[in-house]
Order: C-alpha cells, then structure tokens, then sequence
C-alpha cells in the first residue's frame, strides 16, 4: 500500500493560494442575478497576476525619485512610499487592467459583476504575490499572510468593485458627474485602505502597535464583507 506524501513545495503552494481560492469563491456565490463565466473569472485572476508585474515597476520608479527628495524610512518618507509609491502603483495597475478586460465585455451586465471582476484581480494580484512571500519565508508567513493580507487585497477588491460597479451604471444613464466621482473613488478609496495598512504594519512597534493594526484588520474586514453582502442585495441587470 502507497501513501502520499504530498512535498513541503505542494503544502507551501496550497497555503499560498487556498486563502485567494476560498475568498475568491465567497465572493462568486453572492452573485445572485447571473453567474460569471469561470474561464472569464481565470482570465482575471492572471490579468491580476500582470498587474503585480506592472506595480512592481511603477514602484521601483517611485523609490528611485522619492530616494532623492526624501531621506530614507523617516515618517515622511514612509507616509509617502507606502500612500503614493506602493498603494497607488498596486491600485492603480489593478484598476487599469479591470477597466481595460471588463468595460466593455458583454459578460458585464449586472452591476455586481463589478464586484467580482475587481475581487478576481485583486485575488490574481494576492495569489501571486503570496507565492512569492511562501516559497521566500515558509509555512508560517503563508498563515500570517492568509489572515492579514490575502484578505486585505480582498478588502481593496470589494471596494474598488464597489464604486466600479457604480461607475458603469452612471456610464449606461449618462450621468457624467457621478460616472467621474464614482471612477475617482474606485480607485482613490482601495488606495488610501491599501497605504494605510500598509503604513500601520510597517511603522507600529510594540502590543500598542499591534493592537492599532489588528482593530484596522477588523474594521477593514467587517466593512468589506458588509458590502458585499449590500452590493449583493442591492444587485441590478445594466
């Protein structure tokens, strides 16, 4: 009789992407109206992956300028790499391609589909980058990880997939003004979530620290499941 063994490579690339896989699927299953095609949904998951290729780059650019007006890991300096550098290239590049694979895609019917879309490339985004973190630092990153910042780009997604959602609905009644605030907040609120928490991660020290970053955790959490479950409800064909 054989048994299997699975490797310390399989245990640590199934504790990197179950946590994406699962919050992903969550996500799917409130989509009430009409339910998104899954080969649509892998396209977006690897348009997420991309988007990690392109964020990488717009971050080395703004390090290498922030370097020279800023002097290295002071509060300044961090306010601004975490906010300006890392949430925007990260946000930025996941709304340029979920705007440039889902706008004009006739799958895009119902204004929840927004959700969806922006959730499975923020979980694309997620996935890969927590391969990179797992297969780097090991088994317990991939639970930290699974628990704070897998969840975290989860949050972003939902929020982003939000305001998107009501962007395309404004777009179809032709109501420019709300069509613009609506696009300025897809991507300006996943941004100020994102650099925030980032920011508390990296510059708090000590149980006061920690405490500050898990009660955001939570508060991020527990707003974004909140709108899901609203986004849900609140569902209409376009």
């Amino acid at each position: 009789m054989f048994l299997f063994f699975p490797s310390i490579r399989t245990i640590l690339t199934l504790a990197a992407v179950i946590p994406a896989v699962v919050l992903l699927l969550h996500v799917m299953r409130k989509d009430r109206l009409e339910k998104e095609s899954p080969f649509f949904i892998l396209s977006l998951l690897v348009w997420g992956v991309l988007s990690t290729f392109a964020a990488l780059i717009l971050e080395k650019i703004g390090s290498f300028i922030l370097s020279f007006f800023f002097q290295y890991k002071t509060v300044l300096y961090n306010v601004l790499f975490y906010y300006v550098v890392v949430a925007m290239s990260e946000e930025g590049s996941k709304y340029f391609l979920l705007r440039k694979r889902t706008w004009n895609s006739p799958e895009f019917n119902c204004q929840y589909d927004a959700v969806v879309y922006a959730t499975a490339i923020s979980m694309g985004f997620a996935l890969w980058e927590n391969l990179i973190y797992v297969f780097r630092y090991g088994f317990t990153t991939a639970i930290v990880r699974a628990l704070t910042a897998v969840p975290g780009h989860a949050s972003f997604g939902v929020i982003m997939g939000v305001w998107y959602g009501l962007e395309r609905r404004y777009d179809y009644w032709g109501n420019k003004p709300k069509r613009k605030i609506s696009q300025i907040l897809a991507f300006l609120l996943p941004v100020l979530m994102h650099g925030t928490y980032d920011f508390l991660c990296t510059s708090l020290y000590g149980w006061q620290g920690n405490l500050v970053f898990v009660a955001f955790i939570l508060l991020l959490f527990s707003l974004s499941w909140h709108m899901v479950n609203k986004a849900s409800a609140n569902d209409r064909y376009l």
